[in-house]
């Protein structure tokens, strides 16, 4: 076990007296418990969470995330808006506060994302570019951000959701211009910034086997085949109780493994809709629990990330109204049967 996760043990166990917990359980509380990520590193995987800028202030959540994690994810801190919002104007701040907080608790850092259509800076969105403009921009920042951080990450989510729900190509600003080619152009050029971190193409909806994850499935034979470097694939696994749980997930990690990909899931929620209740709440952990054991049923299955750990911070309420509770510890900080659940998949008894 980690020296710095014994430290940080005790803290969080009174954290969760502090936000109510009340009398925590033995195994909550006792000061030699196993956290998340010593489980996880017992199987050769990673056990993170996402985390924000401003939650950081809250130094009761930042107790529980620097103790039970071994990886963490900033959740909008790296990306385009943040990083670069005037051309060629590079704000490292915000990045910079998760990279020095992942260094401080001993975590690795997966940093996510360097091409996406979302939270672009107006100035990229609001004018026309020629393909050559377009691609200067976009080499400049890939080889700018990911020489900032070479050597303080481990992977890089290089391009987001790059596919529609059918299998066809999103028609993002990246794609319009530019073509189905700036995958390979970005990874390239990532690589070449940091030869040594891995390189990810990152999605939702892509857990089960279907036309978008088909879609990653071929794009990945192409681009290995052409040798560009490509290391993994990012399941976001944004899941919820009302649309059904992904029966055919093993099998799709398996089957990028056999590319010779790493696989993650890197964006784990389980959303219910509100008001939470004991049987929603048991068949979430029964979720939580049947994506762990899946990923520990592939080898190349690296890690699981949470997208934040507690459903205080979660992004769920404000996108998806009437939804929530999606993740293993409550507003309050409790564990919730979610947190069990995922400890009995590492093996706990």
């Amino acid at each position: 076990m980690r020296k710095h996760r014994l430290r940080l043990v005790v803290a969080v166990a009174a954290v969760l007296v502090a936000a109510g917990a009340g009398t925590a359980s033995p195994a909550q509380a006792h000061d030699t418990q196993s956290t998340l990520a010593d489980l996880a590193e017992r199987h050769g995987r990673y056990f993170g969470s996402a985390t924000d800028n401003p939650e950081l202030t809250d130094t009761a959540y930042t107790a529980v995330l620097g103790s039970e994690f071994d990886m963490i994810t900033p959740g909008n801190g790296m990306k385009w808006y943040a990083s670069e919002p005037e051309p060629g104007v590079f704000d490292w701040s915000a990045g910079d506060e998760i990279a020095d907080l992942a260094r401080r608790d001993h975590q690795r850092l997966r940093a996510h994302t360097l091409v996406w259509h979302n939270q672009l800076p107006g100035w990229l969105t609001d004018r026309e570019w020629t393909a050559d403009e377009l691609r200067a921009v976009l080499k400049r920042h890939i080889l700018t951000e990911v020489r900032h951080y070479r050597g303080k990450v481990y992977s890089w989510d290089v391009v987001n959701e790059a596919f529609n729900e059918d299998g066809t190509y999103r028609e993002t600003l990246w794609y319009k211009t530019l073509g189905p080619g700036y995958i390979a152009d970005a990874l390239r050029w990532a690589h070449q910034a940091d030869p040594h971190a891995k390189l990810y193409l990152n999605d939702y909806n892509i857990e089960a086997v279907g036309p978008k994850s088909d879609a990653y499935y071929r794009l990945a034979q192409d681009l290995r085949a052409q040798g560009v470097p490509l290391h993994g694939i990012g399941l976001q696994a944004h899941l919820a109780l009302q649309y059904g749980y992904p029966a055919t997930l093993e099998d799709n990690l398996r089957r990028f493994s056999r590319l010779g990909l790493d696989t993650a899931l890197t964006e784990v929620d389980v959303r219910m809709p509100l008001p939470a209740d004991a049987e929603k709440l048991a068949e979430q952990a029964d979720w939580y629990r049947d994506l762990t054991a899946a990923c520990l049923a592939v080898r190349r299955c690296v890690g699981i990330t949470v997208w934040d750990w507690t459903d205080k911070y979660s992004w769920i309420p404000a996108f998806f109204p009437g939804e929530g509770a999606a993740l293993p510890w409550d507003e309050e900080f409790r564990p919730k049967p979610a947190y069990a659940a995922i400890r009995q998949a590492f093996g706990e008894r």
